[in-house]
């Protein structure tokens, strides 16, 4: 894990992970139960451009900070994951 709960002023990172050279920018929603909806739903596209800006921003800070783990990244891929109860469920290249 590279970072958890990054913030820029364009938006929030859950968690952020390097998994050889690909960037894995992972939102993270929980529910108590699908009464109201799947945690999933909760990823809107709204919600998806601010996790994209936010990565872009994240990238930029990588870049100032450590430039040989920003020298590694090659591609970027966005999960979801979904608490669901007690259940857990990875949602690779959501979107």
């Amino acid at each position: 894990m590279v970072a958890r709960n990054f913030r820029s002023k364009r938006g929030e990172l859950d968690v952020v992970l390097i998994h050889g050279t690909v960037l894995v920018v992972c939102e993270v929603k929980a529910r108590a139960s699908n009464a109201f909806g799947f945690a999933a739903e909760a990823v809107t596209p709204a919600k998806q451009v601010k996790v994209r800006r936010a990565t872009f921003d994240f990238v930029e800070h990588l870049r100032a900070h450590d430039a040989a783990l920003h020298a590694r990244i090659r591609s970027t891929r966005f999960d979801v994951a979904t608490i669901t109860g007690v259940q857990l469920e990875v949602l690779p290249n959501a979107f």
